[in-house]
C-alpha cells in the first residue's frame, strides 16, 4: 500500500434534514465548518436515503447495498435487526486493504458489539440496550464523570419525542461532546503506519431535542422556519395520535413546533462546532490535506411538516439529505455542487473508489467521483427509488421515485398516490396526483416503480400497474433470512 493512501473520515450526523446548513441555503442557522467544509469539497444538492430510518439507512450505508438485497426495508412490520453476515462492509474491505478502522457513536449494529468490519467500535447507542448486560461506552464514560447525583436521562424526554428542553447537565457530559473527544483520541492514538477510517456518528440531532442551553438559547431567540403545511395535510390531523409524547403526526401548539425546532437547529449549531475541533484536529496532525471527508446524515425529520414528526416518510424532510465530500487534495479541484440524484449507497463505492481500491460486483451504488470530478458517465441514473415498510401504522408505508425535481410516492396498504414538483413547490404543499393535466406525468412516474418492483417478484405488481397490499402479509425480503440463515450456519 502506498504511504500516500488517502484517510478517510466519514461524519454522519443522525435524523438531520437537508435545509439545516447555511450550504444549503439555510440563512438562519450557523454551520460554519460544515460550510467550509463544503467550499473545499462538493455539496450533492440532491442527496436522498434509500429508507427514512435508522437501521435500513445504515445498512445501506455499510455495505453499499438497496434495502430489497440487504434484506431491511424499515424498521417493524416483520424486519429483522441489522445483524451480520454481510458479503461486504466498506471498514472490512479497507481493514483487508491496510487501513486501521474506528467506529464511534451510533452503529446500531445487532448484536450490539458486532463489528461489521471495524478493528474496534466505542458505542453511544442512546437508550437502545438490545443485548443482555449491555451498557453503551457513553453511558458508562457518562457515569464515570457526571458531577451529581442525576442520569443521562434525567431532562425526562423520550427518545423519539417531539418535546424539547435545554440539556440537563453540563455541556461536556453531552453525547455530541464525547463523540469528538474519542475520535479525536483515536486520531492521536491510531497506528501511525496505516491509513485510518474514522466513522464519527453523532446521536443527535435526533431526539430528544436537548441542545446545551447555550444553543438552545440562540435559536429560542431567532424567528425559525415555520413548518410546511400542504393542502393535504389534514389526514394527518389526528388528535388521537397527537396526545403521544412520541406521536408520529398530529397538530402541536405553535410554541411546542417553535421549541422542538429550536432544540434542533441547536444541536445542529452544537455538533456544528465540535466538528471544528475534529478539523482541527486532523489539521494538526498533519492529514488534512490527504484526508477524504464525506458528510451525510441516515435520514431527515419531519419536524412539524404537514402535520409529521420523526422520520420513515417520503417527504422532503425525512428522505432528502445532506451530502458534503471532500476530496484529499492529490484528487485536484472538483465541482462545488452536484445536481444528479445520488444516495447513500454511492458512498461505499466512492470511497473505495478514491482510495483505489477494487469495488465488489454486489454493490448497487455507484461511485460518485466522476460526478465530483465533472467526467460523470452519460448514464447516471435518472432517478432515485426509496421505501419504508409500515412502521407507525399501515397507512404509511410507501415507496417513492425522486430525480430531486419531480416526487412520486405510492402508499401500498391504502392504494393511493401523491405527486409533487419540486421546483415550484418544494415544500411538496400541493398535490398534483389527482389534477388531470399531470395525469402523464403520474403514469410516467407510476410505470418506473412498476419497472423496479416487478423485479423482486414480490406480489407489488402485476407487470402493468402497482397492486394493493391493503390486507395483505407484509413483505420481507428474501436475502434477510438467506444472510442470517448462511451466518448461523457459518
Amino acid at each position: 500500500m502506498s504511504s500516500k493512501q488517502p484517510n478517510i473520515v466519514m461524519i454522519m450526523t443522525d435524523q438531520q434534514r437537508w435545509d439545516t446548513l447555511g450550504s444549503y441555503g439555510n440563512e438562519i442557522i450557523e454551520t460554519v465548518n460544515l460550510d467550509a467544509l463544503a467550499s473545499e469539497g462538493t455539496v450533492f444538492e440532491h442527496a436522498y436515503t434509500p429508507s427514512p430510518s435508522c437501521v435500513p439507512a445504515r445498512a445501506s450505508l455499510l455495505t453499499g447495498m438497496d434495502p430489497w438485497h440487504t434484506g431491511i426495508l424499515g424498521m417493524g412490520a416483520g424486519q429483522g435487526p441489522m445483524e451480520t453476515g454481510f458479503a461486504h462492509t466498506l471498514p472490512g474491505v479497507l481493514a483487508d486493504a491496510g487501513y486501521h478502522t474506528q467506529g464511534i457513536g451510533k452503529m446500531h449494529f445487532y448484536p450490539q458489539r458486532s463489528l461489521n468490519g471495524f478493528h474496534h467500535t466505542l458505542l453511544d447507542e442512546s437508550g437502545r440496550v438490545e443485548d443482555r448486560h449491555f451498557i453503551s461506552d457513553y453511558r458508562a464514560w457518562f457515569d464515570r464523570n457526571k458531577s451529581g447525583p442525576y442520569d443521562f436521562v434525567d431532562h425526562g424526554i423520550h427518545w423519539n419525542s417531539w418535546m424539547a428542553r435545554p440539556y440537563h447537565a453540563p455541556e461536556y457530559l453531552h453525547p455530541t461532546n464525547w463523540t469528538v473527544n474519542e475520535s479525536i483520541a483515536f486520531i492521536q492514538r491510531r497506528d501511525p503506519r496505516k491509513p485510518l477510517f474514522l466513522k464519527t456518528s453523532f446521536a443527535r440531532p435526533h431526539s430528544p431535542y436537548d441542545a446545551p442551553p447555550v444553543y438552545f438559547d440562540l435559536y429560542e431567540r431567532k424567528r425559525l422556519p415555520d413548518p410546511f403545511v400542504g393542502d393535504w395535510a389534514h389526514i394527518h390531523d389526528k388528535p388521537e395520535d397527537a396526545v403521544s409524547p412520541v406521536a408520529w403526526r398530529g397538530v402541536r401548539k405553535p410554541e411546542e413546533i417553535r421549541r422542538a425546532r429550536a432544540g434542533y437547529y441547536g444541536l445542529i449549531h452544537h455538533i456544528d462546532h465540535q466538528i471544528g475541533r475534529l478539523i482541527q484536529c486532523l489539521q494538526r496532525e498533519g492529514l488534512y490535506e490527504n484526508t477524504m471527508i464525506a458528510f451525510l446524515s441516515d435520514h431527515g425529520d419531519m419536524l412539524g411538516d404537514h402535520n409529521l414528526w420523526r422520520k420513515t416518510c417520503a417527504y422532503e424532510g425525512s428522505a432528502h439529505i445532506p451530502m458534503i465530500v471532500k476530496l484529499p487534495r492529490s484528487c485536484g479541484r472538483t465541482k462545488a455542487r452536484v445536481t444528479e440524484p445520488v444516495t447513500i449507497q454511492d458512498v461505499m463505492p466512492t470511497i473505495l473508489d478514491i482510495a483505489g481500491l477494487d469495488i465488489p460486483e454486489a454493490l448497487d451504488g455507484r461511485s460518485m467521483a466522476g460526478l465530483m470530478q465533472g467526467t460523470a458517465a452519460a448514464d447516471w441514473r435518472k432517478y432515485v427509488h426509496g421505501e419504508h415498510c409500515a412502521c407507525y401504522s399501515d397507512e404509511q408505508e410507501m415507496h417513492y421515485l425522486t430525480d430531486g425535481r419531480t416526487k412520486y410516492i405510492w402508499f401500498p396498504r391504502l392504494h393511493s398516490e401523491q405527486l409533487f414538483d419540486l421546483e415550484s413547490d418544494p415544500g411538496e404543499c400541493r398535490d398534483l396526483a389527482n389534477r388531470p393535466d399531470e395525469r402523464q406525468r403520474l403514469l410516467h412516474w407510476r410505470r418506473r416503480l412498476v419497472d423496479i418492483l416487478a423485479k423482486r417478484n414480490a406480489g407489488l405488481t402485476d407487470g402493468a400497474d402497482l397492486v394493493c397490499q391493503a390486507g395483505k402479509p407484509y413483505i420481507v425480503s428474501p436475502h434477510y433470512e438467506a444472510r442470517v440463515n448462511a451466518c448461523s450456519s457459518s
